[in-house]
Order: structure tokens, then C-alpha cells, then sequence
């Protein structure tokens, strides 16, 4: 039996018909793209580790060794906050998300600071733009000027992105309980004092 004829080109062969790979050069292509794939993860991995913190355990260490200037220039060291629950939330002036959640923050800090509860903010920004929006929007828990280093401190506490607002809890034991990428809520916070027994 024989098929129908078909419309060829000039060439004898039909170019819409993909002609079928040889075995050994689709295993080929195939080895090249999981080489890549390893290569591009193994960068990212790179890119995004925590530098310097290689635990838990590290990540909290350097967090304790901390010490930031306060906008008015006095020093702030983190190592006094030890032994209290305690909120870190990496901010900056830029970041209209970072700016909507310092007052949920500021009321946070005052209504649970009797019970021991503590805030501090790390200003991921320039020094001269933190002073300046603080005049027209004071807060009361202490500020730090984190800098561009404190990009890297929130990738050793767990923000591998690097995005902001950021936020961590720690137990009054030091470690850390929670983290969080983007704008808290009142019942993030609720929820982290609760499960932090306070």
C-alpha cells in the first residue's frame, strides 16, 4: 500500500519535519543543561549563604557582637538586650513598607516593654536620611545605624534575599524564634509574644 504523495520542496525534503535527534547527541544536550543547572545553583547557594554564619548558633553570636551608633551618636550595643525577648527589624527610609509598620512597632514596644519586651531597629540607610525622617516620626525603642553591613547581618539571620522590612525574634535565651520578610502585622507580633510566653 502506498501513501499519499505529499508537496515537497526543491530540496526532496519537507522543513516543517523535525528529523529525530541521534540518541548520543540528545544525552549530550541533556548532560549540558544538568551541568548548568548544578553550576547556576551552586552560585546561588554562594551568592545567598549566610556568610560567616554557618549555624544557627554563629548567626546569633554575631548578632550579639554588635555595635551600632543610635542617630544621636551614642553607642548601642547589642549584647545589653540579652535575657529579654527581643524584636530586630531591619528598615530603611526608602521602603514604604519598613515605614508603615515602625508605629505598629513603636506601640508594640510600649505596651509589652513593662514585660520585659524589647525593640530595636537597624536602619539599613544613610545616617543623615535616618536622622531626618526620625525628627518628623520619633520612635521610642532604640535605633541603630546598621548600614550596608546590615544587609549582611539579615542574611546570617536567615534573609537570604536581603528584602526589607525584615524582622526577627529572639527567647530571652538569645536564639532565634521567628523571622519574617515583609510588613508585620498586629497579629504576627501577637502571635510571636504568645508563643514567646510573654
Amino acid at each position: 500500500m502506498s501513501l499519499p504523495s505529499s508537496s515537497s520542496s526543491s530540496s526532496g525534503t519537507d522543513p516543517a519535519v523535525a528529523l529525530p535527534m541521534p540518541p548520543r547527541r540528545r544525552a549530550l544536550y541533556a548532560l549540558v543543561a544538568a551541568a548548568a543547572g548544578a553550576s547556576g545553583a551552586g552560585w546561588a547557594w554562594w551568592k545567598f549563604r549566610p556568610h560567616g554564619a554557618d549555624t544557627a548558633l554563629d548567626s546569633e553570636q554575631t548578632l550579639w557582637a554588635q555595635h551600632f551608633q543610635t542617630p544621636d551618636g551614642a553607642a548601642l550595643a547589642m549584647q545589653a538586650f540579652q535575657g529579654r525577648p527581643l524584636v530586630v527589624n531591619f528598615w530603611a527610609t526608602w521602603c514604604p513598607p519598613c515605614i508603615a509598620e515602625l508605629p505598629l512597632l513603636n506601640d508594640f514596644f510600649q505596651q509589652n516593654s513593662a514585660q520585659g519586651w524589647q525593640v530595636v531597629g537597624l536602619a539599613v540607610d544613610q545616617p543623615a536620611a535616618v536622622r531626618s525622617f526620625l525628627a518628623r516620626a520619633p520612635v521610642h525603642f532604640p535605633i541603630g545605624m546598621a548600614g550596608l553591613g546590615g544587609t549582611e547581618l539579615a542574611r546570617a539571620l536567615g534573609n537570604l534575599t536581603g528584602g526589607l522590612p525584615f524582622t526577627v525574634v529572639l527567647g530571652r535565651g538569645g536564639q532565634v524564634l521567628h523571622r519574617k520578610i515583609g510588613q508585620i502585622k498586629a497579629q504576627d507580633l501577637q502571635r510571636w509574644r504568645e508563643s514567646s510566653g510573654g
